[in-house]
């Protein structure tokens, strides 16, 4: 995928591209020295990573007032949601190389975002709207660690791929959660698992 396709896309405006293109060319200059993203990856950056990002913009609710991505990483998802307009992006990553990778991205494109340099669990409670993660964990672990960042009514976006039915079958003995899958742009089989009222505690059936 070119960066043009990637607009048709996605539909992002001239101005947001040319914000991911920077964000792109620092990627690749900085992943000649510590692996941010897979390196077999690397050639599709922008389906891959960036429109893979991109698709859950239009899942964020109008009312959101903070997304905190976990597991940051190189800032797929939740660096690539600060560019397209997310309010509040915190990003959260425990190895301090790819959060100075972060903090650098996030100034080429001129996006205000709040990255904490913190293994997830010994993160404060930071009352998010919506939370985020890709390629992080199985959803049980990732529920039991976005679960003390969820204020009222929050929802979650997690980028799941083939394994996602079995992922919330095991989740469902400790949480309970409405889920809706929304197939994904970018990886046939995938889905974005879009979850609201989530709470511990086994479902009822």
């Amino acid at each position: 995928m070119t960066p043009d396709e990637f607009q048709t896309k996605s539909g992002v405006s001239r101005e947001t591209l040319e914000r991911l293109q920077a964000y792109a060319d620092l990627l690749v200059k900085w992943q000649a020295k510590i692996n941010l993203v897979g390196p077999d990856t690397v050639p599709d950056l922008w389906s891959r990573h960036f429109l893979d990002s991109a698709q859950l913009f239009c899942l964020i609710p109008p009312q959101a007032r903070r997304l905190v991505d976990l597991g940051s990483g190189a800032g797929f998802p939740g660096l690539v949601l600060a560019v397209l307009g997310a309010p509040d992006v915190h990003l959260v990553e425990s190895d301090a190389r790819k959060c100075a990778f972060l903090r650098e991205a996030a100034r080429i494109c001129g996006v205000t975002v709040t990255v904490i340099n913190k293994r997830i669990e010994q993160v404060a409670p930071l009352a998010a709207d919506v939370v985020t993660a890709r390629a992080l964990a199985p959803l049980s672990k990732l529920l039991d660690w976005a679960a003390p960042h969820l204020a009222p009514d929050a929802e979650c976006l997690f980028l799941k791929g083939r394994g996602a039915e079995d992922e919330l079958t095991a989740s469902a003995k400790e949480w309970n959660i409405t889920v809706r899958r929304v197939p994904s742009q970018t990886e046939p089989g995938a889905f974005v698992l879009h979850l609201r009222e989530v709470s511990r505690g086994q479902a009822q059936h």
